[in-house]
């Protein structure tokens, strides 16, 4: 359901999620707003509404990798681009969380 509403938010505000990130888009690349309104709301969107709408383990599995690849890149980032800020640590957990609760239903873990 997270990954469903941030999917809407980068899909109707774009402007608004890459301010909730952090993020700024420079006048002269409006592009950028496309990336964040289809590439990321499309992942969002499209593998939420997936395991919400067919609720199969190995959706959600997909799903919770994806959200620990997040939090990996997020990692090697702050080790390697200098991003060791709090923001990035509160964010890091709630890509972890948002990793575990997917998995462990996939695992069997949750019912």
């Amino acid at each position: 359901v997270v990954t469903v509403l941030l999917g809407l938010l980068f899909f109707l505000a774009p402007g608004l999620a890459f301010r909730a990130l952090r993020l700024q888009v420079k006048p002269e690349k409006a592009a950028a707003i496309a990336e964040g309104r289809g590439r990321m709301s499309g992942f969002y969107l499209g593998v939420g509404l997936c395991c919400i709408l067919l609720a199969q383990p190995l959706i959600y599995m997909a799903l919770g990798f994806s959200w620990l690849f997040t939090a990996f890149g997020r990692l090697l980032s702050m080790m390697s681009d200098g991003a060791n800020t709090p923001f990035n640590w509160v964010s890091i957990v709630v890509e972890l969380v948002l990793a575990a609760l997917p998995l462990a239903f996939a695992f069997g873990f949750l019912p």
